[in-house]
């Protein structure tokens, strides 16, 4: 029984210390972005593009309120609820003490500034790929240059609803290895600057697979079959596909920009607030984004 103890208890360790090096969060190093300046400017462009305010703004902020983005808007799930934190610039309960490796970390790795895994609620699934783009890093620099422009807010974050397994989040480390996938998921045209800069928007920036694509039981997108509708989170209904879409790019741009599509009708839901930012972009992007859409299978 001694020895059975012993070996029990070494393959335990084992365990446990394989369980650990395995969900390590990953990091850049703290150099990673000190040769990039951020430019408050372009960065509000980014900002738009990746959809900030859309979650972290106040429930029900309108205007010029959703630049204080205060979080609380929550998020039901099959694993629970997740609530939108704090992102302002505020230095106790936002992000004004984070540098711009801090918020890359988080938007490429999920990491928090602490070492700490996100859940993937935060789309950095997606954002991920702005690593594969050569001016990603220098987005990024933009966008921490806006954010600390935008109004501070000292609402304190709240806790997510999530219960046992889930709530422990070492573990997401294991599911980031098999699922956070670092490759963009469409093949265009190289020679094709729009194309490339509309792959860009969707896949990374505007993270439009993280709604429109079905996922696994684990919440891991199926990207083998990409932007072909899903259910919604809350379970309530379905979201549409966008990867056969029967509107010519002209159609594509105007909802974009407008949020009518070409029977008439208008865009509802989160849908709204998604086109409410792609709307600030410029016409450019909006027609890469279109073109993009008109090349998929």
């Amino acid at each position: 029984m001694r020895r059975l103890f012993i070996r029990v208890l070494a393959v335990g360790l084992v365990s446990a210390f394989a369980f650990w090096q395995l969900s390590k969060p990953k990091q850049l190093p703290e150099s990673a972005l000190a040769g990039f300046i951020g430019d408050a400017s372009a960065g509000e462009a980014v900002f738009h593009a990746a959809g900030c305010a859309s979650c972290h703004a106040a429930p029900d902020a309108t205007s010029e309120d959703k630049r204080l983005l205060a979080g609380g808007m929550r998020f039901a799930s099959p694993f629970g609820t997740f609530i939108a934190p704090n992102i302002s610039p505020d230095p106790t309960h936002g992000i004004g003490g984070w540098s711009k490796t801090d918020l890359a970390n988080a938007m490429l790795f999920g990491t928090s500034p602490e070492g700490q895994h996100y859940y993937p609620a935060f789309p950095y699934g997606s954002y991920v790929r702005m690593k594969l783009r050569g001016d990603g890093l220098q987005d990024l620099a933009h966008l921490h240059a806006y954010l600390q422009t935008l109004p501070a807010s000292d609402s304190p974050n709240q806790r997510h609803e999530v219960g046992f397994p889930f709530n422990i989040r070492r573990g997401l480390g294991l599911w980031k290895r098999v699922f956070l996938e670092e490759y963009w998921v469409a093949s265009v045209p190289l020679e094709s600057a729009p194309l490339q800069r509309g792959r860009y928007l969707v896949e990374a920036l505007g993270h439009c697979g993280e709604c429109h694509t079905p996922r696994n039981p684990l919440g891991a997108p199926l990207n083998d079959q990409w932007l072909s509708g899903a259910a919604t989170p809350s379970g309530t209904g379905r979201i549409p596909a966008i990867n056969a879409l029967d509107w010519s790019e002209k159609d594509i741009i105007y909802y974009l920009e407008t949020g009518f599509t070409p029977d008439f009708d208008s865009a509802g839901g989160h849908m709204a607030a998604v086109i409410e930012n792609t709307a600030k972009l410029p016409a450019s992007d909006r027609a890469a984004i279109a073109a993009y859409l008109a090349t998929l299978p």
